[in-house]
C-alpha cells in the first residue's frame, strides 16, 4: 500500500512537470517587473558617502559632532516640509474614520441596513451579505468581534459620503452620532461649536525589527509587535507657550486650519505624531496599491540623522549651509533662508514667523528649506557621543529608550549657527513646538532607470 502511494505521488509530480514553461531550467519564481516610481512631492537622493559632522569651526564648542566618513543608501525625500494642508488630510482622514465607525456601530445596534435608509446607509459592509465575497464571509465568520470593541474585522462602507451640513443630516440617529463629535454647548462661544480634537486618535501597530533581530530567536513574533494610539491634532497652544509675554494669538487661532496657511509647514507636532503620520501615509498609498492590484511600496518614515545631513548638503563637499556657504546672504544682498538674523530682529529676512514650504532657493537635490523655516524631526535618538560608535554604513545612533530625538536645520526663531548642515540639536519626543516640523523619506528600491514612457 505504501509503495502504491509513493508511486501515485511520483506520478503526480511527473505529470505536473509536463509542459512546464520553464522547460526544467532554473529561471526563478516569476513575478511582475518592478519599475520604481518617484513618490509624489519627493526627490531621489542618490547613494553616496560624505564627511558627517563639523568639518568647519565648532564655534559653540559643543564637541558632539566629530567628523566621520559615512555612506548612506539611496532614498526619496520630501522636497518640502510637510505642510498644514498635508497634515490636515491626515486629521480629516482620522476624523472621517471615527465618524464612519460610530455610525456603523449605531446602525448595527439598531439593526438597520442600507435598505432602511438614513443611518442604515452607513452600516458595516457585511450588513448586505449579498455583497460579500467568499473570503470576506470566511473572515467575518472566523475573525470579527475578537478585539476590544467587538466590531474589529468588520469593514466600513466608504462609498457613502458623509454629511456635514446640519440641515442635511438624514435622521435623528445621524444627529446623535455627530453631536458626540463636537464639544458640548457650554464649552462653545461666539455661536460656534468645534470638534473635540481629543477624540481624534489614530491607532496603529508596528514591528520592532531591531529588537527582534537582537533577541537571538527568543520570543515569538507577537512579542515584538507594538500597539500605538495617540491624539494626532497639532498642539496650537505652542504659539502661546513657547513665547512668554508675547502676543501670538493670531497664530494660535489661524495657523493650522485657515487656508491662508495651507502651504506653510505644520508645527506643534510631536515626534510621536510625526511617526503616526508616516504610518498613515504608508497605509494611504498601499490601500490604493492594493485596489489597483500593484505591489506595496516601502514605508514612509522619518529620516535618520545621517540621511538628513547628507540630503541637506545637496552633494556639496564641506559646505557649511545647504547652498554651500559660508555666508547666509547672497551676492545680491538677499538672505538665503528664514531665520533670526539679528538680536530681536526676526523680520530682517522678510519673514516674522514661518514662510511657505516652497520658499527661497532649493539646494542641489531640489530640497527646499533644509536650513531655517522650521527645525525638523529625525528618527535618530540624541546621544552626544553617538558619532563615536555608530556604523559607517547607514549610521543611526541612539536607542528606543532615549526620549531625546535629534532635530536638524534650525528654524525661523534661530540664529545662523543652527542652520549649518552639521549642527546637532534635540527635543523630547513627546514635546511639540512652534518651530519644529518634519519631512518624510522612503527607501529606494529597484533599477536606476525609471519606467520607459509609452
Amino acid at each position: 500500500m505504501k509503495k502504491l502511494l509513493l508511486s501515485s505521488i511520483a506520478c503526480v509530480v511527473l505529470l505536473s512537470s509536463c509542459g512546464s514553461k520553464t522547460k526544467g531550467e532554473l529561471t526563478g519564481a516569476q513575478g511582475k517587473k518592478w519599475y520604481p516610481e518617484k513618490p509624489y512631492g519627493m526627490e531621489l537622493i542618490p547613494q553616496g558617502s560624505y564627511i558627517m559632522g563639523k568639518s568647519e569651526e565648532d564655534q559653540a564648542q559643543v564637541l558632539n559632532a566629530p567628523t566621520k566618513t559615512v555612506t548612506v543608501r539611496s532614498f526619496y525625500m520630501d522636497d518640502t516640509e510637510i505642510t498644514n494642508s498635508e497634515y490636515r488630510q491626515f486629521v480629516e482622514w482620522v476624523r472621517d474614520s471615527i465618524v464612519r465607525t460610530k455610525l456603523a456601530i449605531l446602525a448595527d445596534e439598531l439593526g438597520l441596513g442600507p435598505e432602511d435608509g438614513g443611518i442604515g446607509d452607513y452600516a458595516f459592509k457585511d450588513a448586505d451579505t449579498t455583497r460579500l465575497s467568499a473570503y470576506d464571509k470566511y473572515m467575518l465568520d472566523n475573525y470579527s468581534g475578537l478585539g476590544e470593541t467587538g466590531y474589529e474585522g468588520r469593514g466600513l462602507d466608504l462609498d457613502q459620503d458623509l454629511v456635514w451640513e446640519t440641515s442635511d443630516y438624514p435622521d435623528e440617529y445621524y444627529v446623535e452620532v455627530m453631536d458626540q463629535l463636537y464639544l458640548p454647548e457650554e464649552e462653545s462661544y461666539n455661536g460656534q461649536r468645534t470638534i473635540d480634537v481629543t477624540q481624534l486618535k489614530y491607532k496603529y501597530s508596528w514591528m520592532d525589527i531591531e529588537a527582534a533581530a537582537r533577541s537571538n530567536g527568543k520570543g515569538t513574533r507577537r512579542d515584538f509587535i507594538k500597539q500605538e494610539e495617540l491624539e494626532i491634532y497639532p498642539d496650537t497652544t505652542v504659539w502661546i507657550r513657547d513665547f512668554e509675554y508675547s502676543y501670538n494669538e493670531p497664530m494660535h487661532n489661524d495657523y493650522f486650519w485657515h487656508d491662508a496657511y495651507s502651504d506653510y509647514p505644520v508645527v506643534g507636532v510631536s515626534w510621536k505624531q510625526a511617526k503616526a503620520f508616516c504610518n498613515w501615509r504608508t497605509k494611504l498609498k498601499n490601500d490604493d496599491q492594493k485596489s489597483a492590484g500593484k505591489q506595496f511600496v516601502n514605508q514612509f518614515r522619518l529620516p535618520t540623522e545621517a540621511e538628513w545631513e547628507y540630503a541637506a548638503r545637496g552633494g556639496i563637499e564641506g559646505g557649511t549651509y545647504p547652498w554651500g556657504g559660508p555666508y547666509v546672504i547672497s551676492d545680491t544682498g538677499c538672505f538665503m533662508a528664514n531665520f533670526k538674523p539679528q538680536r530681536g530682529d526676526y523680520a530682517a529676512d522678510t519673514a516674522l514667523y514661518t514662510v511657505e514650504a516652497k520658499s527661497f532657493e532649493p539646494n542641489d537635490y531640489n530640497l527646499y528649506n533644509m536650513a531655517g523655516n522650521v527645525s525638523e524631526w529625525t528618527d535618530s535618538s540624541y546621544d552626544p557621543n553617538s558619532y563615536e560608535y555608530v556604523s559607517t554604513m547607514n549610521p543611526n545612533g541612539g536607542s528606543g529608550q532615549n526620549a531625546r530625538k535629534v532635530i536638524r536645520g534650525g528654524s525661523w526663531k534661530d540664529v545662523a549657527y543652527f542652520l549649518q548642515v552639521s549642527t546637532r540639536d534635540y527635543e523630547y519626543q513627546d514635546s511639540a513646538r512652534s518651530y519644529i516640523g518634519f519631512r518624510t523619506v522612503q527607501d529606494y528600491m529597484g533599477e536606476e532607470e525609471s519606467r520607459p514612457l509609452n
